[in-house]
């Protein structure tokens, strides 16, 4: 599992897909989350605007792709 570092307090889950690299851009984000492909602490999460804390663990499946990243601070 790679980690990735925020700088701030919270990050949302839209925005934490793009900065991780997961996706390009917030419509890819829209619609892998929309698609029930992401799980926050291994519960499926359907909220682009979910709030991330240092500590949460995303997890992607998508398209034969298991990606697991984490938030740290």
């Amino acid at each position: 599992m790679d980690n990735v570092k925020i700088t701030t307090p919270f990050i949302k889950l839209d925005q934490f897909l793009k900065f991780a690299g997961i996706v390009e851009n917030g419509s890819d984000a829209k619609y892998i989350i929309n698609l029930g492909c992401v799980k926050v602490n291994d519960e499926e999460e359907l909220r682009r605007g979910r709030k991330l804390y240092p500590g949460d663990v995303v997890n992607v499946v998508y398209e034969d792709e298991d990606i697991t990243v984490g938030v740290c601070d």
